[in-house]
Parts: structure tokens; C-alpha cells; sequence
């Protein structure tokens, strides 16, 4: 190993020690952080926690509405399954959605943005004037058009979700571009003759990702509210699926005499959604400091 890349590597190190220790000393990003840890963790072992079978979509009549108890920790809905269960469950529908979602939008908007930002002029021009269009159309209301459109399943609802997010997030992606394709190390990169694939995936990309992570994290938690919004109004996950929307909405005729039918998935979405707001901020003042003054 040369000593150049033994250097780089330390450096690499030392600059990612350097954010975690900035992030770690912010204890509202820290709880964020612990907190979608347990929801992942749910998410990830729910088939070891709770049958899906017998104890998430199995009806059982006879307890209907009983509320929590040491038997069923979050009591039972109308057609009498475990509250509980279903919250878990539910979390890997919903945290799957989130992710993935965000993660296609993010694809598709670091294409678009990095060639807007990168190439300027009429290509510019042309991909934001596109992009503007949609982006006169609330979020939301795009992807229930979408849904609409393409009918009610998870699929079309991940596919409606990203589409409504590649806007805002290109935006983002361009904006960070801007920023770096100026610096003395792009115009050496654009002299030596490297391909333009190249700068932008070598030189570019990298040194404007903080923005783009940021964005990202709390574009999960936004993915999620839209999801569980989407489900809750019938165009999004159909029932018996647990999702925390829809297990709202199979919940609301009930409030007044069970309200725990929908104080639990509730619950659900708004500590996901804080957690992950609470890490984009963590992440935005240890990448740039700066930021938080």
C-alpha cells in the first residue's frame, strides 16, 4: 500500500471520528438515533416477536376491543387482533417504505440535479422548467393522482411516494452541485481531461453529499407520513396488511370508547417520524458546523 493511500485512508478515519464525536455530543440527535434503532429492531425481528398468522391478521371475534392487558400489551381492535402485533408488524411495512422510497428518489434526483448543476446552461434550464411543474403540484396530491391512476397496493404507493419526492430532493441535489463545481480541484479535474461521469461520481458528488444526507434522513420520516396518510384515506396498503395508517383509520370510529385502537399506531408514526427529524438535525451541525450558528 502506497503512502499516499495509507494517508488518505487515516484521513478518511479521522474525519468520520471527527463527525461522530460532534454528533454524539447532540442528546436530542443521540435519541433520535436510539429510537429508530428500536424501530428498525422491531421491524427486523417481528416474525420472532409475534406470529404474523395467528396473531396479526387471525381474527378472533370474542375479544374484540378488549383494552391492554398482560395478555394483549396494546389490547385488541374491532375484529379482535393484537394491537401490539400489528404495531410491529406494521413497522416493517412502513420503515421498507420509507427507505425505499427515499432511496429511489435520491437515485433519480442525483442524476438529475448533478447534470442540472454540472452542465448548466440549456440543460439546466430544461430539466428544472420540468421539474417546476410538478413541483406546482402539492406533494401529496401528486402521489395520490399517481395512486390513483395505478390502483391501491404497496407497490404503487412506493412508486407514487418517490415520484412525488424527486422535485424537491433535485432541487437539494443541484443547489449542493453549485456549490463545488467552482473550486480550484473541478477546474483541475476539467483540464487533466477526465470524462465529465467521472468528475461528477469522483469529485463532485462527494464533496457536496452533506446537504444530500441530510435531506435524505428527513425525507424518510416525510416518506412515511405521506405512506401511512395515503393508507389512511384507502390508497395506499389495503387491510389485513398492518400499516400504521390504516390501522388508524380502521381505528377512528372507535376513539371515543377505545381509544387505544389508534393511540398506539399513532404513536407509532409520530416517535419514527421525530426520531428521524431529530437525526437529519444531528447530521446537519456535525457535517457543517457552521450550520448551527
Amino acid at each position: 500500500m502506497s503512502r499516499n493511500t495509507v494517508q488518505t485512508t487515516v484521513k478518511k478515519k479521522s474525519q468520520a471520528y471527527e463527525i461522530w464525536r460532534r454528533f454524539r455530543k447532540n442528546k436530542a440527535a443521540m435519541l433520535g438515533l436510539i429510537i429508530f434503532s428500536i424501530m428498525v429492531l422491531l421491524a427486523i425481528f417481528a416474525d420472532v416477536i409475534c406470529d404474523y398468522d395467528t396473531q396479526v391478521i387471525a381474527q378472533d371475534m370474542e375479544i374484540r376491543l378488549q383494552p391492554p392487558s398482560a395478555e394483549h400489551w396494546f389490547g385488541t381492535d374491532l375484529y379482535g387482533r393484537d394491537i401490539f402485533a400489528r404495531v410491529v408488524h406494521g413497522a416493517r411495512i412502513s420503515i421498507i417504505i420509507g427507505l425505499v422510497a427515499t432511496a429511489g428518489s435520491v437515485l433519480i434526483s442525483g442524476i438529475l440535479g448533478s447534470v442540472a448543476g454540472y452542465y448548466g446552461g440549456r440543460v439546466d434550464n430544461i430539466i428544472m422548467r420540468v421539474l417546476d411543474m410538478f413541483l406546482a403540484i402539492p406533494g401529496e396530491l401528486l402521489a395520490m393522482a399517481i395512486v390513483a391512476s395505478l390502483g391501491s397496493s404497496m407497490t404503487n404507493l412506493l412508486i407514487a411516494v418517490t415520484i412525488a419526492r424527486i422535485p424537491p430532493f433535485t432541487r437539494v441535489v443541484r443547489s449542493s452541485i453549485l456549490t463545488v463545481i467552482d473550486q480550484d480541484y473541478i477546474e483541475s479535474a476539467v483540464a487533466s481531461g477526465s470524462k465529465d461521469s467521472y468528475i461528477i461520481l469522483k469529485h463532485v458528488l462527494p464533496n457536496a453529499m452533506g446537504p444530500i444526507i441530510i435531506q435524505a434522513t428527513m425525507g424518510v420520516g416525510r416518506m412515511i407520513l405521506t405512506a401511512a396518510g395515503m393508507s389512511f384515506i384507502g390508497m395506499g396498503v389495503q387491510p389485513p396488511v398492518p400499516e400504521w395508517g390504516s390501522m388508524l383509520a380502521e381505528g377512528r370510529d372507535f376513539m371515543r370508547y377505545s381509544p387505544y385502537i389508534t393511540l398506539f399506531p399513532g404513536l407509532a408514526i409520530i416517535l419514527t417520524s421525530l426520531s428521524l427529524n431529530l437525526l437529519g438535525d444531528g447530521l446537519r451541525d456535525a457535517l457543517d458546523p457552521k450550520l448551527k450558528n
